[in-house]
């Protein structure tokens, strides 16, 4: 699908600052903006380094303001919105059209007869942004000035400059930046000469971070300026780096982009040709989300593996967490065709086992991680099968299975937060007052959203196939299995604890402190999509009709029924507001990926469930261009909210195409 606007947007700020590209380098470092320029976000900036692969991430270069020359008239190219509320200036009118050119997001500006190009991209493994300036048609020379505003901040936090003085020092083809003593020192520079400055460019307005009720101002820095003159066909590179003697060279640094999405995309046809399909060609938007795929994978090192790789959660403000990764593994490497990067991630997750859990969060700042989750470690099961099932890896297969039994063994006897194993009904018990352990797991200072104490449903299912693809891979390598499949028997036996006969479908939680939980809610669609379905056939249709008739939308499944009280059809406003709507009616996009599945079970129809995924396609094109955001509102049109660019949204619908596929 070629993601391309015209003046029709581009030129309407209102619109086209609602449009978000994003780059990245694959050590979490990353560059994000919108198609008008403006800043909306206290994340967006061309240089966002991990300084601490793949955390760390810190605002470098926030932006260039470009300003060109051209038959004797003076345009801007860039745009701000100022804490008064005007955007002053308005570059966007200069934007002829703005496209996709793989990952890489490209503007073409017209001024008079002449026409400029500006790309944007990141360098694989390195802390470095690259801006590349051509002029394609003219009929005389054109100068460019651009002023670099540059931060030196956690990507969470805003900046007043006050008095703050950076050391700003002229360098080899350039200027070099140190915040403060002790900073990491980065570098601007280029072929066309740049001169150091320092001016502070005071009260930006961030238009996003107001609505989500955050600091909505922010200061930067002037640091340099690079002046040149292009003639026609001429170009010149800009480069943002934390490393002192970067490519400078644009043509050959583009390449090295370009290989790498085309080594990508060759991956993916590799293993479209090793499975049996229907013979049809992917979808344009299809193969543009395995270059999506590509953006949230990066190194993770470990003191025992130098190469470890791990998944960003989401774009701009997530890290690496293990529940993401465990549900997001399989569609953005295994459908992709990358099972190496599989295997590495599934290793350097069996590192961090603690007491029989994968940790649910790596935090930005410190080593120790958090394991505050009960599925994560059981979505870890489901990737390890999914992974077997394509590779036929026996020796990664005994390498992690002491590991695997090590969990079983400390879910039956019971680990952190009242995880443990009921010896009663053979469920799976989770949770202690104000902890919040499930995915539904927003939590504003002591209050717990949806704590969801006592035996979630979705929990139970994944130990459910935990138990039997444990008893599988026991047989395959020549282990005991009877305990795994006695374990699997029982909790079969007692599952039907969760069908409501009086509603039609499954209560949620059972043997919660205040009873069982009848909300109707998206979680029992793994029962019905998982691969050993713990509910018989007629309540397998019952789910996935109850699911389609109030929680199915255009972009996945509601958190919450619409009838229920708590349901909240908006998400926005402040933290309070927003964790509070966060999975009590909001869309989740990564649901779509199971609902298909569990729809294709029950129907087996193909057609029907690519109609699922369908408008998609055009959500593409409306956020996080190119990717696949986090949320939208639960009540129509749907708004996309949240991060725009999210892991396991990709990954799920790309995983259930390639389902329909077979």
């Amino acid at each position: 699908m070629g993601i391309q606007f015209g003046r029709e947007i581009c030129g309407e700020v209102a619109i086209a600052a609602c449009r978000e590209w994003m780059v990245t380098n694959g050590i979490g470092g990353y560059g994000s903006g919108t198609v008008a320029g403006v800043l909306t976000r206290r994340y967006h900036g061309l240089l966002v380094a991990a300084l601490h692969p793949p955390l760390g991430r810190t605002l470098m270069l926030t932006k260039l303001e470009e300003t060109v020359g051209y038959d004797g008239q003076s345009y801007p190219l860039f745009a701000n919105r100022w804490m008064d509320g005007t955007i002053e200036p308005c570059g966007y009118h200069q934007i002829e059209r703005f496209f996709l050119e793989g990952t890489t997001p490209v503007w073409q500006f017209t001024v008079g007869d002449a026409r400029l190009q500006k790309r944007v991209w990141m360098q694989p493994g390195a802390n470095t942004t690259y801006v590349q300036y051509t002029l394609q048609r003219a009929t005389q020379p054109l100068t460019l000035t651009a002023k670099a505003l540059v931060n030196y901040r956690d990507y969470h936090g805003n900046t007043q400059a006050n008095d703050w003085q950076m050391a700003v020092v002229e360098v080899d083809r350039g200027v070099r930046v140190e915040a403060y003593a002790g900073a990491t020192p980065f570098y601007l520079l280029s072929h066309a000469p740049v001169s150091a400055a320092h001016t502070w460019y005071r009260n930006f307005e961030l238009a996003i971070e107001r609505y989500r009720g955050l600091g909505d101002r922010d200061d930067h820095l002037h640091a340099a300026t690079v002046e040149f003159t292009l003639n026609l066909g001429e170009s010149v590179t800009i480069v943002a780096s934390t490393e002192p003697q970067p490519n400078l060279e644009g043509e050959s640094a583009y390449q090295s982009r370009r290989s790498h999405e085309q080594k990508l995309m060759g991956c993916w046809e590799i293993q479209r040709s090793s499975r049996r399909t229907n013979g049809k060609k992917p979808p344009a938007w299809i193969n543009r989300l395995v270059l999506a795929a590509d953006q949230f994978i990066v190194d993770r090192p470990t003191p025992s593996d130098a190469n470890g790789k791990s998944m960003i959660a989401g774009y701009p403000w997530f890290g690496d967490w293990g529940r993401d990764t465990m549900i997001s593994l399989p569609g953005l490497t295994l459908t992709t065709g990358r099972p190496e990067v599989a295997r590495s991630i599934l290793r350097t997750f069996a590192q961090y086992v603690d007491q029989g859990m994968v940790p649910n969060r790596f935090p930005d700042a410190g080593d120790t991680p958090e394991y505050n989750t009960v599925d994560a470690t059981l979505w870890y099961f489901e990737a390890i099968r999914q992974y077997y099932a394509v590779t036929e890896d026996e020796d990664l297969l005994r390498d992690l299975f002491p590991v695997l039994a090590e969990i079983i063994d400390w879910h039956c006897r019971g680990t952190r937060y009242n995880i443990h194993l009921d010896a009663s009904d053979g469920l799976l018990y989770a949770g202690e007052t104000g902890v919040q352990l499930t995915w539904m797991d927003a939590k504003v200072g002591d209050w717990v959203v949806t704590p969801r104490i006592g035996k979630p449903i979705e929990v139970n299912a994944l130990w459910y196939n935990a138990l039997r693809s444990m008893a599988k891979f026991a047989r395959r390598i020549g282990k005991p299995h009877q305990e795994y499949e006695a374990l699997a028997n029982r909790t079969l036996t007692k599952f039907d604890r969760f069908w409501n006969r009086k509603l039609g479908y499954c209560y949620d939680v059972l043997d919660t402190p205040a009873g069982n939980d009848a909300s109707l809610r998206p979680n029992q669609i793994f029962a019905v999509s998982l691969p050993e379905s713990p509910l018989t056939p007629a309540q397998q249709q019952a789910v996935v009709q109850v699911c389609g008739r109030s929680l199915l939308t255009s972009h996945g499944l509601r958190s919450l029924a619409p009838t229920d009280r708590c349901y909240q059809g908006h998400y926005g406003g402040n933290p309070y507001q927003r964790d509070g709507a966060y999975h009590q009616g909001t869309v989740w996009g990564w649901l779509l990926g199971a609902f298909v599945q569990a729809h294709l079970r029950v129907y087996g129809n193909p057609a029907q469930a690519y109609q699922l995924l369908e408008p998609m396609a055009n959500h593409l094109m409306a956020h996080g261009l190119g990717s696949l955001s986090e949320i939208f509102d639960g009540d129509a049109p749907f708004t996309p909210r949240g991060c725009v660019a999210q892991a396991w949204t990709v990954a799920e619908v790309l995983r259930a195409w390639a389902m329909m596929e077979m």
